[in-house]
C-alpha cells in the first residue's frame, strides 16, 4: 500500500484500540492490542504520517528511534533494594523506570492528555542485548517492570533488510504479535503531500515528467545510489531559502540531497531551464492578464515539457495566493470566538480597560493551549500559524486601545471590531483579485493550448490540490465550472486517470 493508505489503516487501528465500553474499559484488552509495524523503504514519510494521525485524532505522540538505545536506557538501570520474606531480610535488584516509559508520563503530565501513540522507529535495528526483551514488550507493553500506560497505542516502524545492514529479521513468534503494514513509495500520493507542504515547484514539475526519478535505490560500481522522498523535501527547503538569499542552486548542493549522479545532473539542468522559463514568460503578467501576444504564441508552439513547466509555474504562484487567502479566512473565523466573548462583556458601564484585559486574557489562554499541544506533539503547522495570528491581533489591539483616549468598554470593543472588519474587507478584496487572476489563467491557456492535454492537466491540478479545490468550492469559478462540465470530471474519473497516465509526463 502507499503511505496515504497506510496512514488511514493506522488511524483506524488506533481509533479502535482506544474505543471504550459503557464502563470506561477499553474494548480490546492491552494484551490483544497488537503493535502496528510499519515496514517500508527509508525516507518515504513513515514518521510524518504518525504526526498527522496524532494531530487528527487529538491525542499525544511520543517518538523514539531505537537505534541508539541499549538495554540499560530502554529497560532502566538496576539498583539494590531490601525485602523481607518469611521473616528474613534479602537484598534484591530492581530496575529504575525506562526513559521511554518516563517520557510518556511526562507528556501526559505536561499536556493533560491521557491517551496517545508511542512511536518506536527503527524497531528492527535494536541492539543485540535489547532484542530478547522486545518480545515481552510487543506482547505485554512492558519495558523491564514498567508497563506502557493504558490508553497508549504502540506503533513501530522499520526498513527492510536490503536497505539497512543493522536490520535483524524478526522471527515468527515476534511477527505474530504485530500488525504488519507494508508501505511502498508512490509518487502520486507524495505529490498530494508535496503540494500541501509547498514543495518547490521545480521539483514537482520535474518529477511529473520523470516519475521514475522520485524514488530509487540502486547498487552500482561506485556503491549505493539512492533518491528518496525525504531527500526531495529537504532539497526543496534549501532551494527556497537559497532563492530568498540569492544563493545559486548548483550540482554540488543538489548532490547533498539527491545521491544519484545522473538525476543530479538532469535535475540541475532542468532547474536552470525552469528559471529561464520563469523569466521569459513573465508569470505575473499572465496572472494579471497583461501578457503579450508574443508570450502567448511562444506557449502555443512550445514543446510539451516546456508547457508543463509553464503550467506548473503559473499554478505555483496562484495556489500559494489561494493558500494565504484561505489561511486568513481560517484566522478570522477563529478570531470571531474571542470577539463574541468580548462583545457580550463590554458595555457603556464598564471601563475601557476591560477590553485590553480581555484581549490579554484570551491571548494568554491560547498560548497555554499551544504549549499544551506542542508538548503532546499534536500541534500542526497550520494550527500554530492560525493561533499566532489570533494572539498577535489581540495583543496589537490591546496596545492600541490603551493608547487611545477612550472611556468605555463599548468604545474599546468598537475599535476592536473596526480592525476586524478591515481585515475581512481586505480578505474579500483578495478573493476577488484571485478569482480574476484565475480567469486570466484560463483565458491564456484556452488560446495558447486550445483543447490540448495541457487544459486537462490544469483542471486536474486545480481539482486535486487541497487549497485550490477548497478556494474554488468556497468562492466559485465560472471558468472552472464550465471546463469541469465539458470534461465531466466526476463521471469520467477513471478515464481521466488513464489519460493522464498515458501522457507519460
Amino acid at each position: 500500500m502507499n503511505i496515504k493508505q497506510a496512514k488511514e489503516h493506522i488511524k483506524n487501528a488506533v481509533t479502535l484500540y482506544l474505543k471504550k465500553d459503557e464502563f470506561g474499559e477499553y474494548r480490546i484488552p492491552v494484551v490483544r492490542q497488537r503493535p502496528l509495524f510499519l515496514l517500508g523503504s527509508p525516507g518515504i514519510g513513515k514518521t510524518a504520517i504518525m504526526e498527522q494521525v496524532a494531530q487528527e485524532l487529538g491525542i499525544a505522540l511520543v517518538s523514539y528511534s531505537m537505534t541508539h538505545h541499549t538495554r540499560q536506557s530502554a529497560l532502566g538501570l538496576p539498583f539494590i533494594t531490601h525485602k523481607e520474606y518469611g521473616g528474613q531480610s534479602f537484598e534484591i535488584s530492581e530496575y529504575t523506570m525506562s526513559e521511554i516509559i518516563a517520557s510518556i508520563y511526562e507528556t501526559m503530565e505536561q499536556s493533560g492528555i491521557e491517551e496517545g501513540i508511542l512511536f518506536l522507529d527503527e524497531i528492527n535495528c535494536v541492539s543485540e542485548t535489547l532484542a530478547p526483551s522486545m518480545l515481552q514488550f510487543l506482547q505485554y507493553k512492558v519495558f523491564g517492570r514498567h508497563q506502557v500506560p493504558e490508553g497508549w497505542v504502540i506503533v513501530t516502524a522499520g526498513n527492510p533488510p536490503e536497505y539497512n545492514k543493522s536490520v535483524r529479521e524478526f522471527d515468527v513468534v515476534t511477527m505474530d504479535r504485530m500488525k504488519l503494514v507494508e508501505v511502498e513509495a508512490d509518487y502520486a500520493t507524495w505529490k498530494e503531500y508535496a503540494l500541501a507542504r509547498g514543495i518547490h515547484n521545480a521539483i514537482t514539475t520535474y518529477l511529473d515528467m520523470k516519475k521514475d526519478d522520485f524514488y530509487r535505490v540502486e547498487t552500482n560500481v561506485g556503491g549505493k545510489s539512492y533518491v528518496t522522498a525525504r531527500g526531495w523535501e529537504d532539497l526543496s527547503v534549501m532551494m527556497l531559502l537559497c532563492e530568498e538569499e540569492g544563493i545559486t542552486v548548483d550540482e554540488t548542493l543538489v548532490a547533498q540531497y539527491i545521491h544519484n549522479e545522473k538525476i543530479v545532473k538532469e535535475f540541475t539542468a532542468y532547474y536552470e531551464l525552469y528559471n529561464k522559463y520563469k523569466k521569459d514568460y513573465k508569470i505575473e503578467e499572465i496572472l494579471a492578464g497583461t501578457y503579450s501576444a508574443q508570450v502567448q504564441e511562444r506557449a502555443r508552439i512550445a514543446k510539451f515539457d516546456e508547457r508543463i513547466a509553464l503550467i506548473g509555474m503559473i499554478l505555483d504562484k496562484l495556489i500559494s495566493e489561494m493558500k494565504e487567502n484561505l489561511e486568513t479566512a481560517d484566522f478570522l473565523t477563529e478570531l470571531m470566538k474571542p470577539l463574541k466573548i468580548m462583545k457580550a462583556n463590554a458595555s457603556d458601564e464598564d471601563s475601557v480597560e476591560l477590553v485590553p484585559q480581555l484581549c490579554t486574557k484570551q491571548a494568554e489562554s491560547r498560548r497555554k493551549l499551544m504549549d499544551t499541544m506542542t508538548k503532546a506533539g499534536t500541534l500542526s503547522k497550520e494550527e500554530k500559524q492560525k493561533q499566532r495570528l489570533v494572539i498577535s491581533f489581540l495583543e496589537d489591539c490591546a496596545r492600541e486601545i490603551r493608547m487611545k483616549q477612550l472611556t468605555t468598554a463599548k468604545e474599546g470593543f468598537m475599535l476592536l471590531k473596526a480592525a476586524f472588519d478591515k481585515k475581512v474587507a481586505d480578505m474579500k478584496a483578495e478573493n476577488t483579485q484571485i478569482k480574476e487572476r484565475l480567469h486570466h489563467v484560463f483565458g491564456f491557456c484556452e488560446v495558447a493550448f486550445m483543447d490540448g492535454n495541457e487544459l486537462l492537466i490544469l483542471m486536474t491540478e486545480l481539482t486535486v490540490n487541497t487549497y485550490s479545490a477548497r478556494f474554488i468550492a468556497t468562492y466559485g469559478s465560472e471558468d472552472y465550472t464550465r471546463h469541469n462540465e465539458e470534461l465531466m470530471l466526476h463521471e469520467r474519473q477513471d478515464e481521466l486517470l488513464q489519460e493522464i497516465t498515458e501522457l507519460d509526463l
